[in-house]
């Protein structure tokens, strides 16, 4: 980056402030997010990299285009997330026709069959890891991306609230409910 700031020291709305006025600076914030959505995308979508790359290039387009819209109100985490939810799931509805299998690390199954109250040690198999990918990828979306924002995301409430535009009785339900759905398909 030109630009001499201590980017590491600025929160996000600061640097969605000077980003305004200074497009380098957005570098700043691009640079601080990749990794987290490259992630997201991963976990939620069938993407391979390069399509994860491709996603998150109109991401960042999209979240330069409308700095000026974004709403103070919210965590600047939540808005880009939001952004790039709705992005990867045009994408996903764009290219339906292929084949779809979840891109899940074996730690990332780990951390989901924790969440599942699951015991972990019943699935260090690859059988039985693969068992594991099958019941999280056969989960209905709406609960798969709930539990993958709360628990590989480490969202809390209020941000998956504001990435999903639910409301919070509706997000406890959608967790409680993955969760339960999870159980039941790893048990049959």
């Amino acid at each position: 980056m030109a630009k001499n700031i201590e980017a590491d020291n600025r929160t996000d709305a600061e640097l969605v402030e000077l980003s305004k006025s200074d497009p380098e600076i957005f570098g700043f914030l691009i640079t601080r997010y990749q990794e987290k959505l490259f992630r997201y995308v991963r976990r939620i979508s069938y993407f391979k990299t390069e399509d994860i790359e491709d996603t998150l290039q109109e991401v960042f387009i999209k979240v330069y285009k409308n700095l000026n819209d974004y709403d103070e109100s919210l965590k600047f985490s939540s808005w880009i997330y939001r952004i790039t939810r709705n992005q990867t799931v045009d994408q996903i509805r764009k290219n339906s026709k292929n084949s779809q299998v979840l891109s899940l690390d074996e730690n990332d199954i780990g951390r989901l069959l924790k969440s599942a109250s699951c015991p972990v040690k019943e699935f260090e198999n690859r059988d039985s890891l693969e068992k594991a990918r099958q019941a999280i990828q056969k989960l209905p979306e709406k609960y798969r991306e709930v539990l993958v924002l709360r628990f590989l995301e480490e969202k809390d409430y209020e941000e998956i609230m504001d990435i999903l535009k639910k409301p919070k009785g509706t997000i406890a339900t959608l967790i409680k409910r993955g969760r339960e759905k999870l159980e039941y398909k790893l048990a049959n």
